[in-house]
C-alpha cells in the first residue's frame, strides 16, 4: 500500500525593509515608501518651519520637503558626513517627503511573524515605531512612516 504524505502549505508573509542608522542605531522603513535614496543635496531653509523640518530640495523639478530624523527622534544634533543620506519616500500618490538619515546599511527581509511589538511602556498611539525585529543579532525598530507628517 503506498503511503500518502500531506504537507500543510503555509504562506508567511513577509517584506523588505530598507535599514537605516540614526545615531549608532538601527531603523526599518518598508521598501513600499521608498522612492529612492540620494547624498544629501542643496537644502534650501524654509523660515518658520517645524523645527524637525529642515527645508525644500529640488529634485527633477519636484520640491520636496526634508525631515531631520535626527531632530524629530529627539537625538542630538550632529553634522552631515559622507555616509549621510536622504531617503525620498511616497507617502501618497502625490506626495513626497525626505527622510536625513546618519546612513543607509542595507535592505532586508523580514518575516511579519518576527516583527514583535514594542514594550507598552515604549508605545503609544504617537509612536514612530510600531515594532521591534531581530535580525542576526542587530535589533531593528521598524519605523511608522505614516505617523511621522
Amino acid at each position: 500500500m503506498q503511503e500518502l504524505a500531506i504537507y500543510k502549505d503555509e504562506v508567511k508573509s513577509e517584506k523588505q525593509y530598507v535599514v537605516f542608522g540614526i545615531d549608532k542605531e538601527s531603523f526599518g522603513l518598508d521598501v513600499s515608501y521608498v522612492n529612492s535614496i540620494i547624498q544629501v543635496p542643496h537644502i534650501t531653509f524654509i523660515p518658520q518651519a517645524p523645527e524637525h523640518y529642515s527645508g525644500v530640495i529640488d529634485l527633477r523639478g519636484a520640491i520636496v520637503p526634508v525631515i531631520n530624523l535626527r531632530s524629530k527622534m529627539s537625538y542630538e544634533d550632529a553634522e552631515l558626513t559622507h555616509s549621510s543620506r536622504i531617503i525620498i519616500t511616497d507617502l501618497e500618490s502625490d506626495k513626497q517627503v525626505g527622510l536625513i538619515v546618519d546612513e543607509v546599511k542595507e535592505v532586508v527581509t523580514i518575516p511579519d511573524d518576527e516583527i514583535m511589538e514594542p514594550s507598552p511602556f515604549l508605545k503609544d498611539d504617537e509612536s514612530l515605531i510600531s515594532g521591534v525585529s531581530n535580525n542576526d543579532g542587530d535589533l531593528i525598530s521598524v519605523f511608522n512612516l505614516e505617523l511621522l507628517v
